[in-house]
């Protein structure tokens, strides 16, 4: 069966006894787990101060752009330096949106959309590239975004913009508005990301991933998986732009566009875990708690972030909860294929 064949349902193998299945039967209950955090994070705004809220919205900017690039880069083996250009291009679209009347929140989900129009051609070209010259040509085309942003005055050129239609809301309304519209956004992408790894194309990106000239082989339109990967990358990246846009009321080209934005996402899904839903979720758990208590200490801050990145790195190479999953076998995303041997009385104990 090629990878990109029939999946595999959870039944016996060949008669041996085996048996393949996602994950424990205990996964549905942390799922349910998970549900039930949602629900507990959207009345968050009734809970905690809005200082805490809007430290809450950029977790979930962190953690959306994360995703997608741990989707990109621990899924379909595409190393992108450049998912910033994305990024600004989706905070750019709410204010050139909100010049010509629409209401910036509202106009996240065209953003979004946008972004994954313009990424389409972007794709055809960075894709002509490989390994390390490809991380180098979506850089390449982030600084290219960034000059042209820069060189259009209507839009306030090299200075920025702020993000008009915003004044009429109350600042507790704003902050609560704000907070619910980031939650639905990194919500989404999860959810989306979990859904896709689960999908026939999430076990192509598997083969791809382990394998890639086996998986070409077999039959799999391996550009085809990442082109479609590629564009809901730069979907997601659009969305938190535009989040970061009608959060942050001003719009910068050197800020929206920074290279920066590459530094965290790739610290924090390696600390984290590349290849896994949950690394970027601890990684960026672990990248605010150290940046809301060492930030006052200056370069010793910057020093000690470098200190546990290159720790992880070498005692734990395939991160923190790459390590978790590799030893105890235990998801809360399941999306992993498992062969699971005969019952004892069968012959057998379970593998």
């Amino acid at each position: 069966m090629s990878a990109a064949g029939e999946l595999l349902a959870p039944s016996a193998i060949d008669g041996t006894g085996f048996t393949v299945r996602r994950a424990a039967r205990s996964s549905g209950w942390l799922l349910g787990f998970a549900a039930a955090l949602v629900v507990l994070l959207a009345f968050m705004p009734a809970l905690v101060s809005h200082g805490d809220t809007s430290l809450l919205v950029n977790v979930f900017v962190l953690l959306t752009i994360s995703t997608m690039w741990n989707l990109l880069a621990g899924y379909a083996g595409l190393v992108s330096i450049g998912q910033q250009a994305f990024i600004g291009l989706g905070a750019y679209s709410v204010v050139v949106a909100a010049i010509n009347g629409m209401e910036p929140f509202t106009v996240i989900p065209v953003a979004a959309v946008v972004c994954g129009v313009i990424s389409i051609p972007v794709a055809a070209l960075v894709f002509r590239t490989r390994g390390g010259y490809f991380a180098i040509a979506t850089w390449v085309v982030a600084s290219a975004a960034q000059l042209v942003i820069s060189s259009i005055t209507s839009i306030g050129g090299g200075t920025g913009h702020p993000v008009p239609g915003l004044s009429s809301l109350a600042p507790g309304e704003f902050a609560n508005i704000s907070y619910w519209s980031a939650l639905a956004v990194v919500v989404v992408a999860l959810a989306a990301t979990y859904l896709l790894l689960r999908s026939r194309l999430g076990l192509v990106l598997a083969a791809v991933r382990d394998n890639e000239d086996a998986a070409r082989a077999a039959g799999t339109r391996v550009t085809l998986a990442r082109g479609v990967v590629f564009v809901l990358a730069a979907i997601g990246c659009g969305a938190a732009g535009a989040l970061l846009a009608v959060t942050q009321l001003q719009v910068e080209p050197v800020a929206a566009f920074s290279v920066q934005w590459s530094a965290e996402i790739i610290f924090v899904t390696l600390i984290g875990g590349m290849g896994t839903i949950e690394g970027p979720i601890l990684g960026t758990v672990i990248y605010f708690v150290l940046q809301q208590n060492l930030a006052q200490h200056g370069a010793w801050y910057l020093i000690i972030v470098g200190t546990v990145a290159v720790a992880v790195a070498i005692w734990f190479p395939r991160g923190l909860w790459g390590t978790v999953t590799r030893r105890l076998r235990f998801e809360f995303f399941p999306v992993r294929y498992q062969v699971v041997g005969p019952r004892p009385q069968d012959s057998g104990s379970p593998t």
